[in-house]
């Protein structure tokens, strides 16, 4: 039977926007194996700007809480109808509305897929830099409204500095448009920021203008192995000494490593328990050079290096990487992963308290991600359907968050706050600066119905 706001917003929408509310899909995210999944009173899937705007002017008129929603691929459960929200899904706003490869931009609607993107820029001989998991189903606003990161983002940054103007209906459903085309736009407060980040709390991201560059001519990854985490932090603070700019800077520790070692393309040596993934890229003799700096930086105590070269065996290793978080879901069944963020200098030690944390809890951990950044995926192993395990590694991920901050880091780097964090900025932001983001989100929102109990 629908319900009344599912015949109300009926009225109001195209055939076609409405979707049955039990559908699974669209009442979890990637923390689904966590419990977390949620009731929604109405699932409504607007087929243009217009009509999401007219879909969330009802809802802020009728005092009825409203969750956006992309991919569904966050893993902080951000789209996740908790309080039996409308949720307001960006699918079929799926069109790239301007393709201008000459000028290095494009402008597409939220629902655009990232792999989509991606393969456009490619066709035309250009690059849209950022490069967050889950492209083939991940979307543009779902990416801008977490300001989505990725292992390439040590050289280009996250996906809010690729975005020079995007469009986006306000909770009442107002339309604001900010920045545009142009490549600089300081005249007013930097509200295209605010939104990017904002993870659906401030409104609805329906478009966007994405900022291109010609694709690289050349790309060539290296992988070193160690045979502990001394000797593999040793090797990244080497690449920086040595004034080497990679595309991408990652690392596995030993837990990740043995997890995903089976599908690894090569063979690895033995007693390798921490691996560093580089990538250079530019023309060929710009890539050429960067790759020699890395040899020389990663080569002192590595037990082996492994440089794919052809480009079947380069896109092999990143399909293997991508594939390392399913990896250790698979030890157990499950996982609760958070991205937590240090300064590269402390990252050895978070990544030996890490392990420690999980002892502590009497569960499996381990930790990989960009080491470049700072940026750690620390990951306790669970069985989904132990409540005990599940309730530890909640516990668990309370002391990884604190550690973050005691290091002198944050609390998240690219997942964001969502529902899984909430709360977690008392940690990190002073009082003055608590009152700000409640106020910015006041003045957006004043009936706190976009994404209530989210990021703030």
């Amino acid at each position: 039977m629908s319900t009344a706001i599912e015949r109300e917003l009926g009225a109001i929408c195209a055939p076609g926007a409405l979707i049955d509310r039990t559908r699974r899909e669209y009442l979890h995210d990637a923390t689904e194996h966590e419990g977390l999944a949620g009731e929604a009173s109405a699932i409504v899937a607007p087929g243009s700007e217009d009509e999401l705007s007219r879909v969330l002017g009802w809802c802020y008129e009728h005092d009825v809480a409203m969750v956006p929603r992309g991919g569904g691929t966050g893993f902080a459960g951000g789209s996740v109808p908790l309080g039996r929200e409308v949720v307001v899904s960006t699918e079929r706003l799926d069109s790239v509305l301007e393709l201008e490869p000459g000028l290095w931009r494009m402008r597409v609607e939220a629902g655009v897929r990232t792999a989509r993107v991606h393969r456009l820029a490619r066709e035309n001989g250009l690059a849209f830099p950022p490069d967050p998991g889950a492209a083939e189903d991940s979307m543009v606003g779902g990416n801008i409204a977490t300001n989505a990161g990725g292992p390439h983002a040590f050289k280009y940054g996250v996906t809010g500095t690729w975005i020079t103007g995007l469009r986006a209906a306000l909770p009442d459903g107002r339309l604001i448009e900010v920045g545009g085309p142009v490549r600089k736009d300081v005249a007013g407060y930097d509200l295209k920021s605010l939104l990017i980040g904002s993870e659906g709390t401030l409104g609805v991201i329906t478009s966007a203008w994405l900022r291109l560059i010609p694709a690289p001519e050349h790309r060539a990854p290296i992988v070193a192995l160690y045979a502990d985490i001394a000797a593999g932090i040793g090797a990244l603070l080497n690449v920086l000494a040595q004034g080497v700019v990679p595309a991408a800077l990652e690392y596995l520790d030993a837990g990740a490593l043995a997890s995903a070692a089976g599908a690894f393309p090569a063979l690895l040596p033995e007693g390798a328990a921490f691996m560093v993934v580089a990538e250079a890229d530019g023309s060929r003799a710009e890539t050429e050079a960067a790759v020699a700096g890395l040899r020389e930086a990663l080569g002192p105590g590595a037990l082996a290096l492994h440089a794919p070269e052809g480009r079947a065996d380069v896109e092999a290793l990143w399909r293997w990487r991508d594939g390392v978080s399913l990896a250790v879901a698979a030890r157990k069944g499950g996982k609760l992963s958070e991205d937590i963020v240090v300064p590269l200098d402390r990252l050895g030690e978070a990544i030996e308290r890490t392990i420690e944390i999980g002892a502590r809890h009497r569960l499996g951990a381990c930790s990989w991600g960009h080491a470049g950044d700072g940026n750690l995926h620390s990951t306790f192993s669970v069985d989904p359907s132990d409540e005990g395990e599940i309730e530890r590694a909640r516990a668990a991920a309370e002391e990884l968050f604190a550690l973050a901050v005691e290091l002198g880091g944050s609390v998240s780097g690219e997942h964001g706050l969502g529902w899984v964090k909430r709360g977690q900025l008392e940690r990190q932001w002073g009082d003055a600066a608590l009152r700000l983001h409640r106020e910015i989100k006041r003045l957006f929102d004043p009936k706190g119905l976009m994404n209530p109990g989210k990021k703030v």
